[in-house]
């Protein structure tokens, strides 16, 4: 008897998240199933393979085609001082907490490209506390932490960056923070003294450390109910008693398992405080 077609490729889909995670170790299984689907189906498209089982045997033969994959899957999609009402908040609600810290950590899950690194590292150094701050910030996907790493963006963004920036409670002018080369901007070497970018799996890994602040926003939209219920363990249990967790704009921790143990910081920020 044929299957439906809908779902021999959802079939399809489970066999090669299976098949990556069993020879590669990246775990996508828990991704939402929909988002998942389209972005395989556009890289078949670009990789002009005809079925999602075509597109495993690629995989799971050739490296080169799997970094490719990793980079169309994982979304990447960033800004400095994205949604500029949450860094404005956190100056306001969160800044005054911290100071009453001898040392900060801070994890940024899911950093992508790094442009929010930046950004918090831009805001702690105006509210002069970043030389006693630690920034661990986070990827599962080494490509974009290499050009994290690097801290340099398009020159052509700065003009938008510097709007957000302004909107955010910035300080200073924007221009100060990096130097224009050809059509680059490069950032500061001090803004990446104290944030250490290293690779990290949420589906995966676990905690590596007691955090003050931690921050993942516009991550969790992509998983589904079980994997979001693994992350949020995994966050509760890394902060420390009164510690700060910072969501995107479209995530709540509410109906979550842990939504009694917080309380709402800056309401419609997403910035909660764990509770003793």
């Amino acid at each position: 008897m044929n299957l439906p077609k809908p779902r021999l490729e959802e079939i399809e889909i489970q066999l090669l998240l299976e098949g990556i995670y069993q020879y590669y170790g990246y775990d996508f299984r828990n991704y939402a199933l929909s988002s998942l689907k389209r972005r395989i189906q556009s890289f078949m498209r670009l990789e002009d393979l005809a079925s999602v089982s075509a597109l495993q045997e690629q995989l799971l033969h050739d490296r080169l085609c799997l970094e490719r994959f990793l980079l169309g899957l994982t979304v990447n999609v960033t800004s400095m001082f994205r949604d500029p009402s949450f860094y404005l908040a956190f100056r306001q609600q969160v800044i005054p907490l911290l100071r009453t810290y001898p040392f900060i950590r801070i994890w940024h899950a899911g950093c992508s490209t790094g442009e929010e690194v930046y950004s918090m590292a831009i805001l702690l150094q105006e509210e002069n506390l970043y030389h006693r701050c630690r920034i661990y910030a986070t990827d599962t996907n080494e490509k974009v932490l290499q050009n994290a790493k690097t801290g340099i963006f398009p020159l052509r963004l700065m003009q938008e960056y510097t709007q957000l920036y302004l909107k955010a409670g910035g300080k200073q002018s924007f221009s100060e923070y990096y130097t224009a080369a050809y059509d680059n901007a490069i950032f500061r070497a001090s803004l990446r003294e104290n944030a250490i970018f290293a690779q990290h799996n949420l589906a995966t890994d676990s905690s590596f450390n007691e955090f003050n602040v931690i921050i993942c926003r516009n991550v969790l939209i992509y998983f589904n109910q079980t994997l979001q219920k693994r992350v949020h363990a995994l966050f509760y249990n890394s902060l420390c008693t009164f510690g700060i967790l910072g969501l995107g704009r479209q995530e709540s921790i509410r109906f979550s398992p842990y939504e009694k143990y917080y309380e709402e910081m800056a309401k419609g920020e997403k910035l909660y405080r764990r509770l003793n």
